[in-house]
């Protein structure tokens, strides 16, 4: 989103800042500063340098602290490369600094040393909508501005009128790879590649937690040293000035043979964390290193040893590490973040290593595996209580059974609520609960503006949740707010890139937005190391469908179900003989008579028959769906396929009683 006028400051001078921005926004001049406009999750150096180039003008808020700030000075100078006219607001007559004088070879200044500050900041508005009203600087203005004392000028050799004529040029430039980078980034979606310079990552405020090494020459202990990476890993979430690499895209690196170079370039960050677990009875040694991937140089290291009997040693473990990192990384820990990091969940030995035991199995998300976590989920419970993780583990494992078909809407909501409502009751300051609630308001309850609510705390509490922003990027989608939608999917699979699940989700809302080329280019991606991944297939099946490349879309829709494990064929095979409408037909009729006896999706065959043409099967379907709360029919607004029916009057009353609009993407 363009800017007028970006606002560089120390962050002693925060509240003249507040004042400058305020005002200058008072007389409609947009203005651009950090932290305000940084959205959570978002690297802090990249944040500043997309401000720096969305905005028109520089306003330096001057003072003796500003004048040796480092992080000023690079703002500054990436100011100037970009060619933004740099406007000095001096709270102090204090001379330049050599680094900044360097930098400004002009100086053009405006005194703002006698309260009231308001003052100064109003006949600041006047000079910065100089530089806003008209494509040409003006110079007699800038000169009257000189004149009248308003402005002065250094003994730089350039004119201010001169400094605005590269700002101009360099404003155009910038505008046109703006357009070919957004055109880049939507066509050759490098996204989910993730292929990051190093030298260009977040100053080094950058991390993956690798998977910790069992030394326990015991594999029924992986669940615990598992355990204790994911525990160091939740705390490093909580901490809004670092980026962190989601779970499963560091587990891909599990007995891996790539450097630490390569596997940090192909995560996007700068440092790595690696560590070993070994674990003797109650007796637990933990060592950690932490590693600058750019150089292989070692940060910091550490050897705790702890005993499970006294859990506080344990709980105090992974904090330390987590602030350690902090530390050596120099991310800013607020007081609240701190708090977060360092609680103690439970003290109950028994029912932590019931938990540990169940986000193992979980991870897996099989039916089997679900059971098994449910089952010490519930051991944790019972054992303690009071113990929020075990009810948010349930309310994981309940979720994923519905939308797995594992479990209808019907059983699967009121447990999911009794689940969620009891860990908020005990702890409300869990990001993984706030999701689970925001999944239950949107996929079970259709209570748009609480789902919003709970998507937006978890991500307060846990900026780097990839899947919170990514299925928060889906309601966003729903409500009608695609621009929004797209800035939070790319940044779930900027912090979760090798997650098969964000992918995919990522890809829905590029099926949303009607980018089936894309959705084509990265399903065939995706699928070269996961063939029989059936999600990617029906994407496939999709895109094709929406670009009338219906023969492929055929051959896709038979993989999927082939490795889904149903088998078709006997319907499949008569396409020579009907053709793809009459297949599709004939296909949507048999899933609609196994609802007889088994639960599947009834907006599922909605889809299906819409594929076949058939509107008025398509509508029956959809009524039925709403009826029985199946999850899909929230999508129909959006997804292409649906959009043969959205004129029409039973579709129309199905969407009004869903209160969501239709985002009308037709089929091309």
């Amino acid at each position: 989103m363009p800017h007028d006028v970006f606002i560089s400051y120390s962050s002693v001078d925060k509240n003249a800042a507040d004042t400058v921005c305020s005002i200058l926004e008072q007389n409609g001049i947009q203005c651009w500063m950090a932290p305000r406009n940084i959205t959570p999750g978002v690297d802090f150096a990249e944040a500043i340098i997309d401000g720096i180039r969305s905005s028109k003008v520089f306003v330096l808020v001057y003072s003796s602290k500003s004048n040796n700030s480092k992080q000023v000075i690079r703002e500054v100078d990436r100011a100037v490369d970009t060619g933004l006219p740099v406007i000095n607001l001096r709270l102090e007559d204090v001379p330049l600094s050599k680094q900044l004088e360097y930098y400004l070879s002009s100086v053009h200044w405006l005194d703002a040393m006698t309260p009231p500050l308001e003052k100064h900041v109003n006949k600041l508005s006047g000079v910065v909508k100089i530089f806003l009203e008209s494509d040409e600087v003006k110079e007699d203005d800038l000169e009257k501005a000189i004149r009248d004392g308003t402005l002065k000028v250094g003994h730089g050799k350039r004119s201010m009128a001169e400094a605005g004529k590269p700002w101009k040029k360099a404003a155009i430039t910038m505008a046109v790879l703006g357009v070919i980078l957004v055109a880049a980034l939507l066509i050759g979606l490098p996204h989910w590649k993730q292929k990051i310079s190093l030298e260009t990552t977040a100053m080094g405020k950058s991390i993956a937690v690798l998977p910790f090494t069992n030394l326990s020459n015991d594999p029924d202990q992986d669940y615990f040293s598992d355990g204790m990476m994911e525990e160091i890993l939740d705390r490093l979430f909580k901490i809004g000035d670092l980026k962190v690499i989601s779970r499963t895209s560091s587990m891909r690196y599990r007995n891996t043979d790539k450097s630490i170079k390569e596997i940090a370039g192909e995560l996007g960050v700068a440092s790595i964390l690696e560590g070993s677990v070994r674990r003797m009875g109650n007796n637990v040694r933990i060592t950690v290193q932490l590693i600058d991937a750019r150089t292989d140089a070692h940060l910091w290291s550490e050897i705790y040893d702890g005993d499970l009997s006294d859990l506080s040693r344990i709980f105090f473990i992974q904090s330390e590490v987590a602030q350690s990192v902090a530390r050596e990384l120099r991310a800013v820990l607020s007081p609240q973040e701190i708090k977060l990091i360092e609680n103690i969940p439970t003290t109950d030995l028994v029912a932590y290593d019931n938990f540990l035991k169940g986000k193992f199995a979980a991870h897996k998300f099989n039916k089997e595996d679900l059971s098994l976590a449910m089952q010490y989920f519930e051991q944790a419970k019972e054992r303690d209580p009071d113990f929020a993780l075990a009810y948010a583990g349930i309310a994981y494992v309940w979720i994923f059974r519905q939308q797995g078909g594992i479990a209808t809407p019907e059983e699967a909501v009121p447990k999911m609520m009794e689940a969620v409502e009891k860990a908020l009751e005990l702890d409300n300051s869990l990001a993984e609960v706030h999701y689970m609630k925001a999944n239950l308001n949107v996929l079970g309850l259709w209570d748009w503006e609480a789902g919003e609510s709970s998507y937006k705390k978890a991500i307060e509490i846990n900026p780097n949740h990839a899947e919170a922003h990514a299925l928060y990027a889906q309601l966003l989608y729903l409500l009608g707010r695609q621009e929004e939608a797209m800035k939070h999917a790319e940044l779930g699979i900027k912090l979760d890139p090798g997650s098969i699940v964000i992918n995919m989700w990522y890809c829905a809302v590029l099926l949303l937005d009607g980018q089936y080329d894309d959705c084509i280019t990265m399903s065939h991606e995706v699928l070269k190391n996961n063939p029989t991944y059936s999600a990617f297939h029906g994407i496939l099946f999709t895109s094709f469908h929406m670009k009338g490349q219906y023969d492929e879309a055929f051959e896709a829709i038979k993989l999927s179900y082939r490795y889904d494990s149903q088998n078709f064929d006997h319907i499949f095979d008569q396409y020579d003989q009907l053709g793809y409408a009459g297949t599709m037909n004939l296909f949507a009729d048999t899933l609609f008579a196994q609802l007889k006896t088994e639960w599947s999706s009834p907006a599922g065959i909605a889809a299906v028959y819409c594929y076949a043409g058939n509107k008025e099967r398509a509508l029956d379907c959809l009524e039925l769906a709403y009826k029985m709360r199946d999850v899909i029919v929230i999508y129909s607004g959006s997804y292409p396929f649906f959009a043969i029916i959205h004129d029409e009057p039973r579709y129309q009353e199905i969407m009004r009683k869903l209160n969501l609009p239709i985002n009308r993407i037709k089929p091309t």
